[in-house]
């Protein structure tokens, strides 16, 4: 077999790797979602109908119907907003200071946000939740909005510092030689060629606040303060009944703003560094 062959027979293997794993991953959402539009009676059969003939959007008109679904989903709203937008904005400032200056306790402070990471959400919810009980902040949604950004700073903060560390300060020093200011080289030259990082570090900060449940469900007692995770546990009765079609119905609408929000912000990971690089 010559090179060429060896290296066709090679890329040919690793594309069918490709699309196999590709697969694995693209049919659950497939399942739910032809799951949510099938007939409640093609649901629950003996044999499972992978390509559904017979479509219906009656389980999203029930889900988007239920009373509490538009309370549940504002919460999310303002909660994951919220989140995003401080999370990233003192996670930027942070991670600067960390890479920019050197300050005393410079490493030890690096050490502690490792050191955060490797903790896990279930062993902070007791402790959690008595320092939120003491402020007041049990069944609010500042209560889960600072805790979220507690969980979701060490990584925001660590992650940004690797792409500020990477930038050559002298880019910054040249634009300030051709008369920009401190202030200016960081919003033209600074601030573009991070997006990337601030792309990545707000789809996590995204997916932390939508997506959690566990905090969430001890924290939120009242009806009107929860979220949309716990409203999807609402889909499964004391009895252990679960009501598939809706389940999967109100999962695909909830999944539906994580791959929005992604789409919208994917664009800027590209745009960074020639955004940056022409104006230095």
């Amino acid at each position: 077999m010559t090179n060429r062959a060896r290296k066709q027979f090679k890329r040919g293997l690793l594309n069918v790797i490709t699309v196999i794993v590709a697969l694995f991953t693209i049919f659950p959402v497939y399942w739910m979602v032809t799951t949510a539009l099938k007939p409640k009676q093609d649901v629950f059969t003996q044999n499972p109908i992978i390509f559904p003939r017979r479509l219906t959007l009656s389980h999203f008109q029930r889900v988007l119907s239920d009373e509490g679904f538009l309370t549940f989903a504002r919460n999310s709203i303002v909660v994951t907003l919220v989140v995003v937008a401080i999370t990233i904005v003192v996670g930027f400032l942070a991670a600067t200071a960390m890479a920019r200056f050197n300050y005393r306790g410079r490493h030890a402070s690096i050490i502690i946000i490792l050191a955060v990471q490797m903790i896990p959400l279930e062993a902070l919810v007791i402790s959690m939740y008595v320092m939120l009980d003491s402020m007041g902040l049990i069944d609010r949604l500042l209560g889960v909005i600072v805790a979220y950004m507690a969980f979701g700073l060490p990584f925001t903060i660590w992650t940004l510092r690797g792409f500020v560390a990477n930038i050559p300060v002298e880019l910054e020093e040249a634009a300030m030689v051709d008369g920009c200011s401190r202030m200016q080289s960081f919003w033209r030259i600074l601030l573009p060629l991070v997006m990337p990082g601030l792309v990545a570090a707000s789809v996590f900060a995204f997916i932390l606040a939508w997506n959690e449940f566990i905090l969430a469900n001890v924290v939120l007692l009242s009806s009107n303060s929860q979220t949309l995770p716990l409203w999807l546990a609402s889909f499964q009765s004391s009895f252990r009944e679960i009501d598939w079609s809706g389940l999967m119905a109100s999962s695909s609408l909830f999944a539906l703003p994580v791959i929005v929000f992604f789409v919208i912000v994917q664009g800027r990971l590209h745009e960074g560094a020639a955004a940056g690089g022409v104006k230095g």
